[in-house]
């Protein structure tokens, strides 16, 4: 039995994480908002995006664990160079104006629960995200954050403490309560926005890279077929899990403000630590904590991964050593990018600017960036000089192009309903 769940627990890493990390604090707040707002009627947007996130995000893995090199490599040898720093540009701004969303978070959710000054709880929390990755090498830092996935159970438990209408919520489910307004269908954009992003694409790529480098005598898929099989089985296995585990706790979280907060009469709700403290006077003390907890644990995974990611892009573009797997002094611009995306995400804390609008134009770049940087993942998919023989099926190939497609209306949506 034990043997079994090793081997188990050995199947699952780069998409369980990044599935996990995709429920950072900022998504918790859209997720609440979209609950609160308009109640079981956001539900079944869960069931959209699962497998159009699902699709995107093994092309993702493929392109890193066959090429052996992250998305900003392969732009770099494949792509002009103007395209290559556009979009790595615009993913440093939106990590870090995410990171700053994310700590902020975490500082609110701690000074909720301990009392005390949030300012300086975002400091502690941005030294131990750095800290974390500086000194803790691949092998060590993996597992921990395999582990700091189970905060997310805490919006699990939370729906367990508040009654459901489960009738009604199988309607809602099935059959949508759509709603033709400009109001519903911005946080749809959102919800939309917020799972499919930019910076998941980067991070799983290059951590499927991370593992193939760390592995003894595993190269990329292109120079070794013969241990594709196995390879190919194990990313889709991974990542259908993290996806769906990703999209799972949306659903509770959504389930959870459309039942307690919806249900009170309180319909705007703008960032995770605000959803936390007005669940205390409704749902009691027990579900408040637990989602306060899953703000900080999952901000502590979210932040390494969005810092991480921009890392991976800026160092592959300026062909500088990169990985977890490396020592501080050995990949100075790697680490170095690391603590810098954090340190400004901290300082974005200290000044006047509005959380909030933080919050919409980070959605904002991810929205924009991601259609061009999928379109450019989905031509690298089926090039044959980046794949080898791995370019991705038919089937892939439909379901990465219908989430791009997807994306790009989601975008063009936004960009309508900003000007009318």
């Amino acid at each position: 039995m034990i043997a079994r769940t090793r081997r188990f627990l050995d199947r699952l890493g780069p998409g369980l994480i990044t599935g996990a990390a995709d429920d950072d604090p900022s998504g918790i707040a859209t997720y609440s908002q979209s609950g609160a707002q308009f109640g079981l009627g956001m539900l079944w947007s869960v069931f959209l995006t699962t497998p159009l996130m699902v699709g995107i995000q093994i092309v993702s893995a493929r392109i890193g664990r066959v090429s052996g090199h992250g998305i900003a490599r392969n732009l770099r040898d494949h792509y002009p160079r103007p395209l290559l720093w556009f979009v790595v540009a615009l993913l440093l701004v939106a990590n870090t104006i995410n990171i700053a969303a994310d700590i902020g978070a975490m500082g609110e959710a701690l000074r909720l629960v301990i009392d005390g000054p949030a300012h300086w709880y975002t400091v502690g929390f941005g030294i131990l995200a750095v800290l974390m990755q500086l000194f803790l090498p691949y092998q060590r830092l993996a597992p921990v954050l395999k582990w700091l996935t189970l905060s997310l159970f805490a919006y699990v438990a939370v729906v367990f403490t508040v009654n459901i209408p489960w009738r009604e919520l199988f309607i809602a489910t099935i059959v949508p309560p759509l709603e033709y307004t400009r109001e519903y269908f911005m946080v749809l954009v959102g919800v939309l926005g917020t799972t499919i992003s930019p910076y998941l694409f980067f991070w799983q790529a290059s951590q499927e890279v991370e593992e193939q480098r760390m592995t003894r005598g595993e190269t990329p898929l292109r120079d070794s077929p013969q241990n594709a099989r196995d390879h190919l089985r194990r990313i889709r296995f991974d990542t259908w899990l993290g996806m769906l585990f990703s999209n799972a706790i949306a659903f509770f979280i959504m389930l959870t403000a459309a039942v307690t907060l919806h249900t009170a009469g309180i319909t705007n709700i703008q960032s995770s630590s605000q959803a936390a403290e007005a669940l205390r006077p409704i749902a009691g003390n027990f579900a408040f904590l637990l989602f306060a907890a899953g703000i900080i644990g999952t901000g502590l995974l979210a932040v390494p991964v969005l810092a991480g990611s921009a890392a991976y892009a800026v160092a592959e573009a300026n062909e500088w050593p990169i990985g977890h797997g490396l020592q501080p002094t050995e990949a100075k611009g790697f680490y170095s990018i690391i603590t810098l995306a954090t340190a400004l995400g901290v300082v974005l804390g200290f000044t006047p600017i509005d959380p909030i609008k933080a919050l919409f134009w980070s959605a904002v770049l991810n929205g924009v960036i991601a259609v061009p940087i999928m379109v450019v993942m989905m031509r690298m998919a089926v090039r044959s000089d980046i794949m080898g023989p791995f370019v991705i099926t038919r089937r892939l190939w439909r379901l990465g192009w219908l989430a791009t497609g997807a994306m790009a209306l989601a975008v063009l949506t936004m960009f309508v309903s900003l000007v009318i």
